[in-house]
């Protein structure tokens, strides 16, 4: 049987491959189970990040349509969405690489990246109302998140199709790049985040979730209070670069 998320680690990085090519990566119930037994195992393993993509032509046309007309019955309340909370939750760096199709549901989970890697044949679209469906993965909450209450308005109501470049411009996107780039600018930007400290990434990750939405006040206070301060590798690190500098 083939297996619908595929699990690839290389360099410290978890690659996570939706694989189902042939469906044009449609998310389906087969899938969140495999990526919430990935997402577990990564969160106890050594991994330094994470990168989410998919196989062949695009990264996901989104939720499977007949999944949905057939009345599909998750293993609990809200299966999905907290599924992909726990990605999006997860104590490292997390990369969701687009290309092609990623739409409405393909476009919730991508959303749960720290990051979002953008190929210019990138295809970003909210169809939620083409279907009259609303969201329940967590759109309504990342998108304006990322691009602005108003733009997440317009594409929530015109289920316009936006490209990589577009991505980009309105912020969805951290960066778009040439698709015969597109690998080499994955490996290049997991190679930087995994050159610093995992203790960093994932107390800063923390910090910025925990201080969502408050006041800055209220933020600057729980920074002082709960920083998670130094880690165990800053004697190490600030010694290398001490040699290094006393080499030069």
């Amino acid at each position: 049987m083939t297996q619908s998320v595929l699990r690839d680690d290389r360099d410290g990085v978890a690659y996570l491959t939706l694989n189902r090519p042939d469906k044009l990566n449609a998310l389906n119930l087969d899938v969140f189970q495999a990526l919430e037994s990935h997402v577990k195992d990564i969160a106890g393993g050594a991994a330094r990040a994470v990168v989410l993509r998919g196989a062949g032509r695009c990264f996901s046309a989104g939720h499977d349509l007949g999944d949905i007309a057939a009345g599909e019955k998750p293993l609990r309340p809200n299966y999905q969405s907290h599924v992909i909370e726990m990605l999006a939750d997860l104590p490292l760096p997390v990369i969701s690489a687009v290309h092609g199709h990623c739409y409405t549901g393909a476009l919730e989970l991508a959303l749960a990246g720290d990051i979002i890697l953008a190929a210019e044949s990138a295809k970003f679209g909210d169809t939620h109302a083409k279907w009259a469906l609303t969201p329940v993965w967590g759109l309504s909450q990342r998108l304006p998140r990322r691009v602005g209450t108003y733009k997440a308005r317009e594409m929530m109501f015109t289920c316009r199709t936006y490209s990589g470049r577009q991505a980009l411009e309105m912020g969805l996107a951290n960066a778009c790049v040439a698709d015969g780039e597109f690998d080499s600018a994955i490996q290049a930007l997991t190679a930087e985040i995994t050159a610093h400290s995992s203790f960093s990434h994932a107390a800063n990750k923390r910090l910025l979730i925990e201080t969502d939405g408050l006041p800055q006040p209220a933020g600057l206070a729980h920074e002082i209070y709960h920083s998670a301060g130094r880690g165990p590798d800053m004697a190490e690190r600030i010694a290398a670069f001490t040699r290094k500098a006393v080499s030069k």
